[in-house]
């Protein structure tokens, strides 16, 4: 392949990645509540769309969730992200027996967050967590989460959100993904995008001192 264009390839891909994590959401079905749920079946208890990035080079997790409402509809939900570090194991029985996770990330609508490693617990102030219409998310910082045996870009995740006026798991009211867990997007770093540009900045003057003149 010509040089030229493989690293304007190579760019394209990279600033798809940085600038588009989104592009790797995982997507969910609209009004699929679990059947054991006993809650407010409400938009922002429904799962849309969400995904996990993380930047190696800040090392932190990025965590989006999208529902099919606006966030604060039910004043008593919360969204957990399960993880999955590398002990993960199934911990609702029945209702989800393919969600494996050894720790957990809670974001509230009140922009507080709590990281929960099983056991140990970080307590995360308001701002941790941003609320934009229909979707909720917050940056965690990788230390809170350390490796329990997997790297940290091969965690994997799951979303679910809780009515905190239920019981125990009826407080679930949907999977995301359904029965399994999604990988964690990596993010690239800032210097590999700079260089990227450095490179495609080179080849483009070198190509333009090329050109015969006309």
């Amino acid at each position: 392949m010509n040089p030229t264009l493989l690293l304007r390839t190579l760019f394209a891909a990279t600033l798809a990645v940085s600038a588009g994590a989104a592009l790797a959401a995982t997507g969910d079905g609209i009004n699929d509540f679990i059947p054991s749920y006993t809650g407010a079946h409400n938009g922002d208890l429904d799962v849309v769309s969400a995904f996990v990035t993380y930047n190696p080079g800040t090392d932190t997790f990025f965590f989006s969730g999208t529902m099919d409402g606006a966030i604060g509809t039910t004043s008593t939900a919360f969204y957990v992200w399960g993880v999955d570090r590398g002990t993960g194991t199934a911990r609702f029985g029945a209702i989800a027996t393919g969600v494996l996770f050894d720790s957990v990330v809670i974001l509230r609508p009140d922009g507080t967050a709590t990281v929960n490693r099983l056991p140990g617990a970080d307590n995360l102030p308001v701002g941790t967590a941003t609320i934009a219409g229909n979707t909720i998310s917050g940056n965690i910082s990788g230390a809170l989460l350390p490796s329990n045996g997997f790297a940290k870009m091969d965690y994997t995740w799951n979303l679910w959100p809780r009515d905190g006026l239920q019981v125990g798991n009826a407080q679930i009211s949907d999977f995301a993904p359904d029965n399994s867990s999604a990988a964690v997007t990596v993010v690239p770093e800032p210097s590999t995008v700079a260089l990227l540009m450095l490179g495609l900045g080179a080849l483009g003057v070198g190509g333009a001192r090329r050109r015969p003149n006309a």
